[in-house]
């Protein structure tokens, strides 16, 4: 490790602490990773280009596989005190990396023939983008899309609240959502969006998979809407089917991640009877 950071006004400190502004993010192409969940994921990850890691000695000791995975890959570790690592991110329980952003390529996704996908259309709460996120690589989907004018994914909340899971699956972002739709029907992946709405119930789908239409066990695409308004009428109208998850007691709806969570996962047990 380098020799001790001991002032928090620096500006190597000014420097990090900024990129939980989006301005610093895009002048540099860096972003914030915060917390030792994330950060053991980002140094633990070939492909993510982290450049330093930051740690308190005391955060060293608690959590020697981050400082053994980052030397393993020679980055440059550094050790602060805890004002240091708090001007940095007073979020980060004094554990912080500074990574390259990661920009996926729809086109590369779709060449490696998906089988599960989530689709997030105007998402613009972080912890919810972040969250769903999260919940789609725990149910195996191959990759997460934005649409355009969704949150920025290297926002801090949105990288805390996936706890590492950005590190695990493609983000493609800023897609137009009409043209991803086609992108995806043309590559063999049906697009199901997931709204109140739906004439299409989750339970009959799960019940019909293998042999119904649309078919939950075949290559599929969830659409999910804004947490206040949900999809847009327009938005609706580009998926081959709109799905409604049943409310079996007297709540009125459910959260976006809790229905992201319950789609991608009824989508991941129609491809495990697949293979099987």
């Amino acid at each position: 490790m380098s020799a001790e950071l001991t002032n928090p006004r620096a500006e190597r400190v000014r420097s990090v602490a900024a990129l939980a502004g989006r301005s610093a993010r895009r002048r540099t192409g860096r972003f914030l990773v915060e917390g030792p969940q994330a950060v053991r994921e980002a140094v633990a990850t070939a492909d993510v280009v982290v450049h330093d890691v930051y740690l308190t000695e005391g955060a060293a000791e608690r959590y020697p596989e981050i400082v053994a995975s980052a030397r393993e890959r020679r980055l440059h570790l550094h050790v602060g005190d805890a004002a240091v690592l708090e001007a940095m991110s007073p979020d980060a329980q004094h554990v912080v990396a500074v990574a390259d952003q990661r920009h996926d390529d729809l086109g590369t996704v779709l060449a490696a023939r998906p089988r599960l996908l989530a689709v997030l259309a105007h998402v613009r709460d972080p912890g919810n983008a972040g969250t769903v996120l999260r919940v789609a690589d725990a149910a195996g989907a191959d990759a997460v899309l934005l649409s355009t004018e969704s949150v920025d994914v290297h926002n801090p909340k949105v990288v805390r609240s996936t706890a590492g899971s950005l590190f695990h699956l493609p983000v493609v972002e800023e897609v137009a959502l009409a043209a991803a739709v086609d992108a995806l029907r043309s590559a063999g992946v049906t697009v199901l969006a997931a709204d109140g709405r739906g004439d299409v119930d989750l339970d009959d789908l799960q019940d019909t998979a293998g042999s119904g239409a649309p078919d939950l066990a075949g290559p599929t695409a969830w659409l999910f809407g804004n947490e206040a308004w949900g999809l847009a009428d327009e938005d609706l109208a580009l998926a081959d089917a709109v799905v409604r998850v049943p409310l079996h007691g007297r709540a009125e709806s459910l959260n976006l991640a809790t229905a992201a969570a319950v789609c991608l996962y009824a989508s991941a047990r129609a491809h495990r009877h697949v293979r099987l």
